[in-house]
């Protein structure tokens, strides 16, 4: 029987779809052969060697010969630097003045390469350059909020093959956030605790859902998951601002995102996804009711009617199986 299951977190009910589920090898994906690509193009403006294309930059890391990651301006901004945040207010029309930082990530020197099939330590520099890159931009009194995302593949809207993620930080904090932070804020009068260390708690103890654990963090697909192989990676250690990582946690965390891309990577056949980074907005430090996290979005379906209509979504996956056949999963180091 189909069963409606209710996100704490998001507060989204969710159909887990059971008279439907497709077992895990069904949601994999076709795909049509591929050109190998080269470790070089020289029409990449990512690529090492066409710095020329790219030259101002905001930050790097470097081997104090050639640059591993750089972090550089959106060709396309959706936000400008420029400018003050003012409210126009006419009748019942708001807006404000796109006022923030727009940055891509280049995640490597090669062209060739994806995430999933990097070395660690060249996963722990990414990690690295968008903890340096948030510290940074939060001290912009303009900035209520940054995220940090990748688009991995045309379906999660990336027309760039270079492997590279984003950084957009603006002067509002999105709805999205709001409504975790409210829900968070709400379990923690309600029973003194934090919701999302709560959240991994009982997943660790149910054990059913596990896809990947390591010193410092869990990767889990969530109970009411929106989507299949939906997956959530919670630090161990409860802090509520992606920028007080520390060292050690970056290099583990680098071991773990690898981990679970390589095996979205080798199980799903290289899906397209969206992964994106849930951090307090910069006004708000080490708050005991908000845990943040990374949500990793397969995009392995499509939103239809039912969902724009209703706002709910239809899951055809147990996350149980999904969370079953990814832990099982034995990928390459």
């Amino acid at each position: 029987m189909p069963e409606i299951r209710r996100n704490l977190i998001t507060r989204d009910w969710v159909i887990i779809a059971t008279e439907r589920a497709k077992r895990p090898h069904e949601l994999i994906t076709p795909r049509p052969a591929k050109t190998v690509l080269s470790s070089y193009s020289p029409s990449c403006p990512f690529c090492a060697g066409n710095e020329e294309r790219t030259p101002i930059e905001c930050g790097r890391i470097s081997d104090g010969n050639s640059w591993k990651v750089r972090s550089v301006p959106n060709k396309f901004p959706a936000l400008t630097t420029e400018g003050e945040p003012l409210m126009k207010i006419q009748g019942i029309y708001r807006s404000i003045e796109a006022i923030g930082t727009h940055e891509v990530i280049i995640e490597h020197p090669r062209h060739d390469l994806t995430t999933a099939l990097l070395p660690v330590s060249d996963v722990a520099n990414i990690i690295f350059l968008y903890r340096q890159r948030y510290q940074e931009i939060r001290k912009d009194k303009r900035i209520r909020a940054i995220i940090i995302f990748k688009n991995h593949g045309e379906r999660a809207g990336t027309s760039l093959e270079h492997p590279h993620s984003q950084i957009a930080a603006t002067p509002v904090v999105p709805s999205q956030i709001r409504i975790r932070i409210e829900e968070a804020i709400r379990f923690f009068d309600d029973t003194g605790e934090c919701l999302f260390c709560r959240t991994l708690r009982e997943e660790l103890v149910a054990n059913k859902r596990i896809v990947f654990s390591s010193e410092y963090f869990v990767a889990f697909i969530p109970y009411a998951a929106l989507s299949p192989f939906h997956i959530w990676i919670f630090p161990r250690r409860h802090t509520a601002s992606f920028d007080e990582i520390t060292d050690v946690e970056v290099v583990d965390l680098a071991f773990t995102l690898k981990t679970v891309l390589a095996k979205l990577y080798y199980g799903l056949n290289n899906p397209d996804y969206n992964y994106s980074i849930r951090s307090l907005p910069t006004d708000s430090f080490a708050k005991d009711y908000f845990h943040w996290y990374i949500a990793i979005v397969p995009r392995l379906g499509i939103t239809a009617g039912f969902e724009l209509g209703s706002g709910m979504y239809i899951n055809p996956a147990l996350p149980e199986e999904s969370a079953k056949y990814l832990s099982e999963l034995q990928v390459p180091e």
